[in-house]
């Protein structure tokens, strides 16, 4: 399995930008598939955003379609989750999983993943 370790989080205005992180351990980390999740309190965790292997595919929630961009740098084993214009609604904790498996191009179900990260809090104030 990788380790995976998110950043980044914290307090976010609404309208203004925010940019997580996650950053991994594990050679083999750039050839996996990598997904961003959220769960807010009391509610089931969601799907974010997703992004294949090579970065050239990427699938988002409509919630944050336009909005939220995912991105990857392979060369220093960094994935990230640019969050602008955020909404009190974005208030969850973040977190980022791989798909060593590679079970598709990039899921948008959490079952797909086998690495998670610990997750990161961000919180957006109206």
């Amino acid at each position: 399995q990788v380790q995976l370790v998110e950043s980044g989080g914290g307090l976010a205005q609404a309208g203004g930008s925010l940019r997580l992180s996650c950053a991994a351990s594990g050679r083999t980390f750039s050839m996996y598939p990598m997904g961003w999740f959220r769960q807010a309190p009391g509610k089931e965790r969601e799907f974010v955003a997703a992004i294949s292997w090579r970065g050239g595919t990427t699938y988002y929630a409509d919630s944050v379609k336009g909005r939220f961009t995912i991105s990857r740098d392979n060369a220093k084993n960094t994935r990230y989750l640019q969050m602008n214009s955020p909404k009190p609604e974005d208030t969850a904790v973040y977190y980022c999983a791989a798909d060593s498996k590679r079970t598709a191009v990039a899921a948008t179900s959490e079952g797909e993943y086998d690495s998670w990260g610990q997750g990161t809090q961000v919180t957006v104030s109206s």
